[in-house]
């Protein structure tokens, strides 16, 4: 009888021991390591079948290479398309991670019912059979040719797919899955790595794209080991806020396209609504002039928006001044501060600093700066900013106004949703757009926006 052999993993980072210890040198982590089995049995069993297999291996010069004339297959789903950068790249593995109840397989089960002249296999181990179709018949999605299969052993989903032969695979979640090959618990460390290799084997061997939903710990980072995302190809992050009711979808790795990229969906009962205008939710509707309030212009990816700064300036009720932000980064919302204190003269060094970026959206594009000024100075002195002005500029250290990037779509994206002017860098003015009707005031130092804003 073979002896059976285990080894320690540490469940936040995945790393390996022989032995237990209370530190895990890789994360710094007490008290992770649990102890696993990893015999292995038999050899494992061929997920594709051997016709797709080629006998003969051999390297190939890079222009050798032949490109097939359909490199992405388009998932219907434009901000899908947009995150992944065009659409599913054949061949590779997707890890869409997210809360629980943020609506993930909801996305992916949508994703599936959309999908025209594709053979769709979605694998379920935490929903049955009924469930999915239940979501179906809510979506309004119940004549498509999706196929569902409710399994958790990986090589049975492997005898499922040799019978089927899908053209998109998606399985829902890597952590509920368990190969017999590895004698631990589903969800452990080694089960996951194990089954993910698993997919990750197939996906490579038969090019079909492999769509894995993985869960996520308390600190916001996917559960399981790290070697899960170095692996796959594609990291998605699926988030949002619940009072809200908006969900982002962001790229944190993609091999095949930007990072920077954003996807944006609305949660009805009918399911997710992609919001194409995201302007739409990023602005408060008003009904008369509020002051601590400042549009600014911000790019994400390749789309400009258009977005809703909120500010409240008031005096600290204790020793200690708070600085709080939401959406906005805090240490930047310090240095805006510090550049008003020391270069235009605005004593804020005793007051209370609150902003808020509308709409539950994170934002780090230098390029909202000016917004951010405008609106603490407005709280400040207590006056109203025009609502048809807009924002879109870098502040320097110094105090001075400094260029963004893409100021043509920036300013193309406020006229379009009716602003009359917008307030820019100087160094930014050779690359306005001649045909634009809006006006653009471009300015130098913090002191020319004041005087210009307040006057």
């Amino acid at each position: 009888m073979a002896k059976i052999r285990t080894t320690f993993f540490c469940q936040n980072c995945g790393a390996e021991s022989p032995r237990w210890i209370g530190k895990c040198p890789s994360c710094q982590q007490w008290n992770t390591f649990v102890e696993e089995r990893i015999q292995k049995s038999e050899p494992k069993e061929q997920w594709v079948s051997p016709d797709t297999l080629s006998n003969k291996i051999h390297p190939k010069k890079i222009s050798e290479i032949e490109l097939s004339e359909h490199q992405r297959i388009n998932t219907h789903n434009e901000e899908l398309n947009r995150v992944l950068g065009g659409g599913l790249v054949p061949g590779s593995i997707v890890l869409l991670g997210g809360e629980p109840g943020i609506g993930k397989s909801t996305l992916l089960l949508q994703v599936a019912l959309q999908m025209k002249n594709q053979k769709v296999l979605y694998v379920s181990g935490e929903e049955s059979e009924q469930q999915i179709r239940m979501r179906a018949e809510r979506l309004q999605m119940t004549m498509s040719e999706t196929f569902v299969l409710t399994e958790t052993n990986t090589q049975k989903i492997a005898q499922a797919i040799r019978d089927l032969q899908p053209t998109i695979l998606i399985v829902d979640s890597i952590q509920t899955m368990h190969s017999e090959h590895i004698e631990s618990t589903a969800g452990s460390i080694s089960q996951i790595r194990e089954s993910a290799g698993e997919f990750h084997k197939y996906a490579k061997q038969s090019n079909t794209p492999v769509i894995l939903i993985g869960h996520i710990t308390k600190d916001g980072s996917l559960a399981g080991p790290k070697v899960l995302e170095h692996m796959v190809d594609s990291v998605l992050h699926f988030e949002g806020d619940r009072n809200y009711g908006y969900r982002i979808l962001r790229s944190v790795k993609n091999r095949f396209g930007s990072t920077s990229e954003l996807g944006i969906y609305e949660m009805q009962n009918t399911g997710l609504r992609q919001v194409s205008n995201p302007s739409e939710i990023l602005l408060s509707h008003r009904d008369q002039m509020l002051s601590g309030i400042a549009i600014g212009s911000t790019m994400e990816g390749m789309r400009p928006m258009v977005i809703e700064i909120q500010a409240l300036v008031s005096t600290a009720a204790y020793g200690t001044p708070q600085r709080s932000t939401t959406g906005f980064d805090s240490r930047r919302l310090n240095m805006l501060l510090a550049v008003l204190e020391k270069r235009a003269g605005f004593r804020l060094s005793s007051k209370d600093v609150f902003v808020n970026v509308a709409g539950g959206i994170k934002v780090d594009d230098p390029a909202i700066d000016l917004a951010v000024v405008c609106a603490i100075l407005s709280s400040n002195e207590d006056i109203e900013i025009d609502d048809k002005t807009c924002f879109a500029a870098e502040v320097g250290l110094s105090g001075e106004i400094r260029s963004v990037n893409r100021i043509d779509q920036r300013i193309s994206e406020a006229e379009k949703l009716g602003f009359e002017r917008i307030i820019i860098s100087k160094f930014n003015q050779k690359a306005i757009p001649k045909s634009s009707k809006i006006e653009v005031i471009a300015v130098n130092k913090v002191e020319d926006v004041f005087k210009y804003v307040f006057a």
